[in-house]
């Protein structure tokens, strides 16, 4: 059979050179995978969060949708090239975060920096642990180059939802 280039918006790709995204290390976030209702650490539901792999198990999606309104999504992919994942985040506030990092210890650990509307660069940090228990936690953290201590934007509690 005769293998032709594909045609990917601009750019021509061999279909020889599609990813084989089986290797173990595109498994390392799927303790994520599932659906989910999610707690703050008092245990109050604030939302439903699912964690889905898509294109041929390349990407890792999130689709978050809270209780309040506020809705987002993010897309995770173990990069190739610089052997690390990365993870960019959308929601309806506007935000738009691109981290970095990898799993450490068996939780993931994703961190980047942004620029707020006043020019303040912004440190993120967000960490997914997975309990023994099946459920999985997420701490989100931020400062600024000024903050010698890192601030909890959101500590949140994955259980995970049986459909």
């Amino acid at each position: 059979m005769l293998k032709l280039p594909l045609l990917i918006g601009c750019f021509f790709i061999s279909t020889q050179s599609l990813a084989k995204c089986d290797d173990k290390v595109f498994n390392e976030f799927d303790f994520w995978l599932g659906n989910w209702q999610v707690f703050t650490a008092d245990n109050k539901l604030v939302g439903n969060n699912v964690i889905s792999k898509s294109h041929g198990g390349c990407v890792v999606k999130e689709q978050y949708t809270a209780l309040s309104g506020f809705s987002g999504e993010s897309l995770n992919i173990f990069d190739t090239t610089t052997r690390r994942w990365h993870q960019t985040w959308v929601d309806n506030s506007g935000l738009l975060l691109q981290l970095n990092g990898g799993l450490s210890t068996g939780s993931m650990s994703l961190s980047g920096k942004r620029q707020n509307k006043s020019g303040t660069f912004i440190f993120e940090r967000i960490t997914w642990t997975p309990n023994k228990d099946g459920t999985v936690r997420q701490l989100w953290q931020s400062k600024t180059h000024k903050q010698a201590k890192w601030q909890t934007v959101f500590d949140g509690l994955y259980k995970r939802v049986n459909k």
